[in-house]
């Protein structure tokens, strides 16, 4: 394994010579000895090498040691920034929320110039439903205040934060999906250097996990963003940038293609995939699904969840981006819209990754091993959200995050935590996958879905 920092040209010669002495290498594999000189790995060796002058030696007691991880799925800025707003994912109701927003306003913890915003509601067990009147106390501020849900998938804004956005009179300040997305990059907007500084310092500490890479899906223009980074620090990870539709011609204009090495980034940051949505969440209930949510209204024709894409739209855009080299990465979480993202790749024939899939037809199962796709997983999601998906996905729940029955059918799986909505740290998804349960140690949801130790790693 390579130090990112010192595939860069950075640090080498600086660090000295590290030797682990009876480390096991691998999940269940041989005890060795293993050199480190200048980041990169020098010998391996069932016996010890010779430590060079000044270096250190380093007792792993038979500690396994593993290549370095990849995150498959995150939001950046939306992660490094989700430690600087008011935490909401305590509030068990839209009361509580608004409760807690209020206190923090009162604190003087944020700065009072600047939008309030919380972050990490889950509503789809809430008692109460988010209301403008809920949020009367910030009236007479004229701050804009914004509640995100922990699945980015929902915004509810007071009505300072709507008029900001040119949304005054709004019915009920929700915002979904798309609305949701955009608004939350208009009202957290910060200054380049200082979100750059926050990023820094969240992808430090994701290496510090193990994390050496990331497929970076934040809503923005990603290819400019991560190439100014690298321009100003050499990276601790590597990077793929997700593109989308908005910046999708541009990256075309330029010749980029998925795999592609971006210039001036120390070969750290390459071009990801195209990202592209299908539907919506399971907390939003906008996960688009072969049978209604509970509770929906059939009169608002969304009791299905909602298509943000029609397959002809999704299939075009996936066409245009192949001819060009460019991969597609596909939204897709209820079974209704993993048939429409299975249907799209087998139509246009293209290469690339559905995201997601956390209830699935049993009548696709074979089609996801379809060759050249990749299916991008968050196993801490079953944990977290097993009894949101036991109340709407009710006598459904044994084919959802069905990772075991995916694997089996030929799968090609790759764990990412999609932070913020789960924290950035490869070991709670590994975990999750494995154990099928989360930190609160309950019995594990559905464990003849779970996939073993070496699979998830």
């Amino acid at each position: 394994m390579t130090s990112p920092r010192t595939a860069a040209g950075t640090a080498a010669g600086q660090a000295a010579p590290v030797l682990l002495r009876d480390v096991r290498l691998g999940s269940g594999g041989p005890l060795a000895h293993v050199l480190v000189e200048d980041g990169r790995i020098a010998a391996v060796a069932p016996d010890a090498p010779a430590v060079p002058p000044g270096g250190e030696v380093v007792d792993a007691g038979g500690r396994t040691v593993l290549p370095g991880l990849w995150d498959a799925h995150v939001h950046m800025v939306q992660w490094a920034s989700a430690r600087r707003r008011v935490d909401l994912s305590g509030a068990g109701s839209a009361a509580a929320a608004a409760a807690v927003m209020a206190a923090a306003a009162r604190t003087g913890r944020y700065p009072a110039d600047e939008p309030l915003i919380g972050f990490g509601f889950r509503d789809g067990l809430w008692p109460d439903r988010p209301e403008p009147a809920l949020l009367a106390w910030s009236d007479a501020s004229g701050r804009p205040v914004a509640l995100v849900s922990n699945d980015l998938h929902t915004a509810w804004l007071n009505g300072a934060a709507l008029h900001r956005l040119g949304a005054g009179g709004h019915p009920t300040g929700v915002l979904r999906e798309a609305e949701c997305l955009d608004a939350v990059a208009r009202l957290s907007a910060a200054d380049p250097s200082v979100v750059d500084r926050w990023v820094a310092d969240a992808v430090r500490a994701a290496a510090a996990r193990g994390v050496v890479g990331l497929l970076d899906f934040e809503y923005a223009d990603n290819i400019a963003d991560w190439t100014r980074r690298a321009a100003q620090a050499p990276l601790d990870v590597r990077v793929g940038c997700a593109v989308y539709p908005a910046h999708l011609d541009e990256a075309v204009a330029r010749g980029l293609r998925t795999g592609d090495v971006l210039p001036d980034t120390g070969g750290l940051v390459r071009v990801g995939p195209l990202k592209l949505f299908v539907d919506g969440s399971l907390n939003t209930r906008t996960a688009l699904c072969n049978e209604p949510y509970p509770g929906l209204p059939a009169a608002a024709g969304q009791e299905y969840g909602i298509l943000q894409t029609a397959p002809d739209e999704l299939e075009r855009l996936m066409a245009y981006a192949a001819r060009h080299g460019i991969h597609s990465a596909v939204h897709a979480i209820g079974d209704r819209a993993n048939t429409i993202a299975l249907d799209a790749f087998e139509r246009t024939g293209g290469t690339g990754r559905i995201e997601h899939a956390q209830l699935i037809d049993r009548a696709d199962l074979p089609r996801f091993a379809r060759p050249g796709l990749v299916l991008g997983i968050q196993p801490a999601h079953a944990a977290d959200d097993r009894d949101v998906a036991d109340h709407h996905w009710a006598g459904r729940t044994d084919r959802s995050f069905a990772y075991a029955d995916l694997a089996r059918a030929g799968a090609v799986l790759q764990i990412g935590s999609d932070a913020p909505v789960a924290p950035l740290d490869p070991w709670i998804g590994v975990a999750a996958a494995v154990h099928r349960t989360g930190a609160d140690g309950r019995p594990g949801w559905h464990p003849e879905l779970a996939i073993a130790g070496p699979a998830a790693l």
